[in-house]
């Protein structure tokens, strides 16, 4: 089977640590157990079956407190998509699917990086994404 798309580039478009102070520091550092990570993945069209692919990590406290760190980043993919590829569901699984799958390790490894070296060098991602069973299930 041919890939129905090529990664042309891909990069860190934006990243961000917020952490106020000291105590909110000492605060996430008790409590980041209870962060949580949210995926979004968002796409615009360029020209030349071109696509934009930002693939949005998200590592924040859900619960009312005044003390918590942020932590995001943006991940760019530039694809290009073969001109075999015509149905719209095939475009969705490429976009929500088949680009995060392959950019993830790139992806997770500079998340890691970041909440690393904002003061939580223990922190791992306990489990890896499959964008595969979040596909299936958003559209089955």
């Amino acid at each position: 089977m041919t890939e129905n798309f090529k990664i042309l580039t891909k990069y860190i478009k934006d990243m961000s640590s917020e952490t106020p102070d000291i105590e909110t520091f000492l605060f996430v550092k008790d409590n980041i157990s209870k962060y949580q990570l949210n995926i979004d993945i968002s796409s615009r069209p360029l020209k030349n079956k071109m696509v934009e692919v930002n693939t949005t990590l998200k590592f924040e406290d859900k619960e009312e407190s005044k003390k918590k760190s942020y932590f995001e980043i943006v991940y760019a993919s530039i694809v290009r998509i073969n001109d075999e590829v015509k149905e719209k569901k095939d475009f969705q699984k490429i976009i929500l699917c088949d680009v995060p799958t392959a950019i993830y390790p790139d992806l997770e490894t500079s998340f890691l990086n970041l909440l690393h070296n904002s003061g939580h060098p223990g922190i791992k991602l306990e489990k890896k994404i499959d964008f595969q069973k979040l596909y299936e299930e958003r559209f089955n």
